[in-house]
């Protein structure tokens, strides 16, 4: 029996389809709420607000609050500033990933319920308890699992989801396919198999990798002509939500694992990955943690599907390989530095890390 599993399944209230957005005064008047911050962007915002309009009619009193575009510790305490001046009792915040990781950490720090609205679907923030952290010149300051509170809701709506850079839509199928190769091994290991909820995670990681491995193309030629079809609206649903399931049930055996500590490890080593996607670093990270299990069999299966989506196999095809092999040793001792990835039932050594990196570079390039 597990005695460090933390289960944390993930919204109170969830909601997503066409019109869902005219029930979030419902949840306000559940939560008895008075005066709500509206965390936003910018170009999401102007997409998103003239669809919510029950603020231009809700009896609460509304402030607002443009996010810097980064989820930092700066800008979680610009929010406290305005959850303190206004006597905030309700946060929602409308936006992508970072803007949702960063309400969620500034809820936290100022015990306030909290709801989101995502504007796109390019990863599982607005699902999970926890933050991805950077500064505000984009470097990864690695992450805030602290808080135990989840959303009060994610509501959303597909013709809103839809309307958003496709290349985003991309990286986020790329960082849920993650969940299964992150996961994969741990889980299968014996004395973790017959956990029940270890066993749902594993179940979930497999139903989002099987659903975007068959219904990738068509969803993305879906958005890309701004259809809303079945495909479009199950795989972005996989994206945003489903997919924080696999770390809600799962916790540190099905979080994240070598894929994501890579993509941190180059996101604050190597400034010019900024350039890149969250999705986009994650896609590299799981080939990298394929390497590093020797499973070169499986990325030979991944390859065409890589190609087709037109993701990052290797930092010498990104062109960001660091050419200073202190460098290569900064990247290979963060991911080393971190507990999840010594959870993958293989001898995780700093020389087998970076063995892993190197003959992946090898390897894409002879493929």
């Amino acid at each position: 029996m597990l005695t460090d599993l933390k289960v944390k399944v993930g919204p109170q209230f969830y909601r997503y389809h066409e019109g869902a957005l005219a029930h979030i005064p419902e949840l306000l008047q559940e939560y008895q709420a008075k005066r709500l911050l509206i965390v936003h962007g910018s170009i999401s915002w102007q997409k998103a607000q003239p669809k919510l309009t029950f603020i231009n009619e809700a009896p609460q009193d509304v402030f607002y609050h443009q996010y810097t575009g980064e989820c930092s510790y700066y800008g979680a305490n610009l929010i406290k500033d305005q959850v303190e001046a206004h006597n905030i009792d309700f946060i929602i915040g409308v936006g992508g990933g970072k803007l949702t990781d960063l309400v969620g950490y500034a809820a936290h720090l100022t015990n306030t319920p909290f709801g989101v609205v995502p504007t796109l679907a390019s990863n599982c923030a607005p699902w999970t308890p926890l933050a991805v952290m950077y500064k505000e010149n984009g470097e990864s300051e690695g992450k805030s699992e602290h808080f135990l509170r989840q959303a009060a809701f994610l509501i959303t709506d597909p013709t809103l989801v839809i309307d958003a850079p496709v290349s985003y839509f991309i990286a986020g199928l790329a960082d849920t396919l993650a969940k299964w190769y992150e996961s994969e091994t741990i889980l299968a290991q014996p004395q973790l198999q017959h956990e029940p909820f270890l066993q749902l995670a594993g179940y979930t990681a497999k139903l989002c990798e099987n659903a975007i491995v068959s219904q990738s193309k068509q969803a993305i030629q879906d958005m890309e002509e701004q259809k809303v079809t079945e495909e479009f609206i199950h795989l972005s649903e996989i994206v945003f939500a489903v997919a924080g399931l696999v770390g809600g049930l799962g916790d540190k055996y099905a979080r994240n694992a070598a894929a994501h500590a890579m993509h941190d490890a180059i996101s604050k080593y190597l400034p010019a990955s900024h350039q890149f996607l969250h999705g986009e670093k994650v896609a590299y990270g799981i080939f990298y943690q394929l390497a590093i299990e020797e499973r070169w069999t499986v990325i030979d299966q991944l390859l065409p599907f890589y190609r087709e989506l037109q993701l990052p196999m290797s930092l010498h095809q990104m062109g960001i390989y660091p050419e200073d092999p202190q460098v290569i040793d900064q990247l290979v001792a963060f991911v080393d530095s971190k507990e999840k990835v010594h959870l993958i039932p293989v001898s995780i050594t700093k020389e087998r890390l970076k063995k892993a990196l190197l003959d992946l570079e090898n390897y894409i390039e002879q493929v």
